[in-house]
């Protein structure tokens, strides 16, 4: 292989920061659109490791001191809802519980306002009550507000109620979970055949992380958990499979063969994957959220439809959390687990052993790379990091990724730069 001298690394040099200082410097946005960002994200996981771990801390210490606030279906009780126009001028909770408290002789377990407007509704759940005592809370609550029903006249079936036996919220729990274990197993099962065991395990562990994390929020904030929310549990739990899914084909597409070449580490290949996958994964995530939205506002804000809240509760948790763990928490602990590996160790050492020389050549190679039998070949400009070359001891923690406007002209002809040039 011809060896080339001096002269033309510091030409190469030359050329490949020219053709930097000419490609068009883009806006942020434009940047994480096109993926040419080269956000460090794999670089930095030590630190969304421990912004994980702080996160995680919490949601168990809350489930663990505070745990759940279950909903009637799971822990058994009674529940009556009620307009809160009525007769005698807008319904309060405050004056529901005394109405409660005056004819039951005890307080309920909560009075919530569902809905805004004239479709607002005052929902009281309590210990299970027997016909009777449902029956005088009824005819209390009537002559207390006269709530208005459909036809806008006073109508005592504008009251309803409903109960839920401990039986039957122990069945209900039972198999809510059992839903979510097949589910998990399922996961487990097609992550598995899909991909190698590091990104496997990289896969499932963020899976965990995501129901930790969803529960720990339900938890720490207070919202109530019903059949609903553990339907939308699984959901989400889909999603942010299907987004780690995204960004793991584009990190295997990038990495297949990374052995064989040395121009980036496996961890810059991941990063650029991320890079790559940006904009696909907030783009998903924007997507998903503005149903979400529009779930919350017209079903429960002007409609009243409070069982509807409980869905689009933990499906706007869960598409935020999913978000952020398939990006900072998936490809990370991946590159992680696989630097462990010899075979990533010695190509990462290769890419170093290539980068030294070409650092102490001239001290400006852009990208300089020596090839293994000392001839050195200059890496065109595409490969910086944030427009700095990628050369010295450490390895890069991320690439940029081929502009459309970055030729491969940096890379150099083998012919002699003429001197005084």
């Amino acid at each position: 292989m011809a060896r080339h001298t001096t002269d033309d690394i510091e030409s190469s040099a030359v050329e490949a920061l020219d053709l930097e200082a000419a490609t068009p410097k883009h806006g942020f946005f434009v940047r994480l659109y096109t993926g040419t960002g080269a956000f460090e994200v794999i670089g930095r996981r030590k630190m969304w490791y421990a912004i994980s771990g702080l996160i995680v801390a919490a949601c168990i210490l809350s489930i663990a001191l505070k745990g759940f606030t279950f909903g009637i279906d799971f822990e058994g009780g009674t529940k009556v809802s009620m307009p809160t126009a009525g007769q005698n001028g807008t319904v309060t909770t405050q004056q529901v519980e005394d109405v409660f408290s005056k004819t039951l002789g005890k307080s309920p377990e909560s009075v919530v306002l569902v809905g805004s407007g004239g479709s607002a509704t005052v929902q009281i759940r309590s210990e299970a009550l027997n016909n009777q005592q449902t029956e005088q809370l009824r005819d209390a609550l009537f002559d207390a507000f006269k709530p208005k029903g459909s036809d806008g006249q006073p109508s005592k079936q504008a009251i309803s109620d409903s109960a839920v036996s401990e039986t039957w919220g122990g069945q209900i729990t039972k198999k809510a979970l059992l839903a979510l274990g097949v589910f998990l197993v399922l996961a487990a099962i097609y992550i598995t055949l899909r991909y190698e065991r590091y990104m496997a395990v990289s896969a499932l562990t963020t899976m965990v992380f995501d129901l930790v994390v969803t529960a720990g929020v339900y938890s720490i904030v207070g919202f109530e958990v019903t059949p609903a929310t553990v339907i939308g549990l699984l959901t989400i739990l889909g999603f942010s499979l299907y987004d780690t899914v995204i960004v793991f084909d584009k990190v295997e597409e990038n990495t297949h063969g990374f052995e064989h070449t040395t121009r980036r580490t496996f961890a810059e290949q991941a990063n650029l994957a991320v890079n790559q996958t940006f904009m696909r994964s907030i783009n998903t995530s924007l997507i998903s959220v503005l149903p979400i939205v529009a779930l919350m506002v017209v079903a429960v804000w002007l409609l009243g439809v409070g069982t509807l809240m409980d869905l689009a509760l933990v499906q706007l948790v869960g598409v935020i959390v999913g978000t952020y763990s398939s990006i900072f928490f998936a490809t990370p602990l991946l590159v992680t687990l696989r630097e462990h590996t010899d075979l990533v160790r010695t190509h990462t050492r290769r890419v170093l052993n290539r980068r030294k020389p070409a650092a102490s050549a001239g001290d400006v190679v852009a990208g300089g790379a020596v090839d293994l039998d000392g001839a050195t070949e200059a890496e065109p400009a595409e490969a910086t990091i944030g427009g700095n070359p990628a050369v010295g001891n450490k390895p890069a923690p991320g690439a940029r990724p081929v502009r459309p406007s970055s030729s491969r002209a940096g890379r150099p002809t083998g012919k002699r730069s003429p001197r005084g040039q």
